[in-house]
């Protein structure tokens, strides 16, 4: 089932006096591009979160933020040295600009990175193990309330776009049965325009005008675009109920479409004709709008 490129996902876990929370929101993307926001200790953490992430979704840029708190429960903090130097020698960076004040002990502990957790800075092995499977557990949550999100979405595109695929196969039919007409129009209309220039000294070589008839059903021939694009419309509908990624695939059919019905419109000297190649195209820009969400 296609699945859309839009979604949002959230949960928390709780562990060692900390409440972590986890956001996850995705949007359009060419390709599976993936951002990962958390606090700085947690880095040693990334790669796997990420090799998560990309297990179960294919395309869309996904942005994951992850946050936590003090719940009351945990019963100290570290002070990060190094990042209380790097905070106070700025301040005195500052003075060189005439910017007056001093830094309180308030001020320095509300900033970034100055209180951490004590396994920021030295975990063990077992430790560690604790800390990873937990973040992994809160993000596959959120992962799972995206996804039902991105599945719901995909499942009103794949509708919609079906319901177009159907304006399409009719618009079709219709050309389809319009097709064979255009020689045969032509020839009544050519015959026409003789006759009301024959003033009575002119030979029509009937060889010639079957020749000339010939040609332009040859030149107006659209039949080939035609099966093409049938074929193209079965296509898009079962990509449309595959699993996994389909969006590329689709927009190369769209496009494939869009170069059958420029060529019908370009080759087709009918009005009609060329009136169900203007709604067609105008239905393809939709599907092609809506195809943009689709993973």
């Amino acid at each position: 089932m296609s699945l859309s490129m839009t979604g949002y996902g959230q949960s928390a876990v709780d562990l060692q006096g900390y409440n972590i929370s986890f956001e996850v929101k995705s949007v359009n993307h060419r390709y599976c591009e993936i951002a990962i926001r958390m606090p700085r200790e947690w880095a040693c953490f990334e790669d796997s979160l990420r090799k998560a992430v990309q297990s179960r979704i294919g395309r869309g840029r996904i942005d994951v933020y992850i946050n936590k708190e003090n719940n009351g429960e945990s019963t100290s903090a570290v002070l990060n040295h190094a990042m209380v130097q790097a905070y106070l020698q700025a301040a005195e960076d500052l003075k060189s600009y005439g910017i007056k004040g001093d830094l309180a002990v308030r001020d320095i502990l509300s900033l970034p990175d100055v209180l951490v957790s004590p396994s920021g800075f030295s975990m063990d092995e077992a430790q560690q193990k604790i800390w990873n499977d937990a973040l992994l557990q809160g993000l596959e949550q959120a992962l799972d309330g995206l996804l039902q999100m991105r599945s719901r979405e995909g499942a009103f595109l794949a509708r919609d776009i079906e319901q177009r695929l159907g304006r399409l196969e009719l618009l079709h039919q219709e050309m389809t049965e319009l097709a064979p007409e255009v020689p045969n129009e032509y020839r009544k209309r050519l015959r026409q325009r003789i006759e009301s220039l024959d003033d009575g000294s002119l030979a029509v070589d009937e060889h010639i005008f079957g020749l000339e008839v010939a040609l332009f059903a040859e030149r107006s021939n659209v039949e080939e675009e035609l099966i093409r694009l049938r074929s193209h419309f079965e296509q898009c509908r079962g990509l449309l109920h595959q699993e996994g990624p389909v969006g590329r695939k689709l927009d190369f059919l769209i496009q494939e479409m869009n170069r059958e019905v420029n060529t019908i419109g370009s080759k087709a000297n009918h009005l009609t004709l060329v009136n169900r190649v203007v709604e067609m195209k105008a239905e393809l820009e939709k599907i092609r709008e809506q195809a943009a969400n689709v993973e």
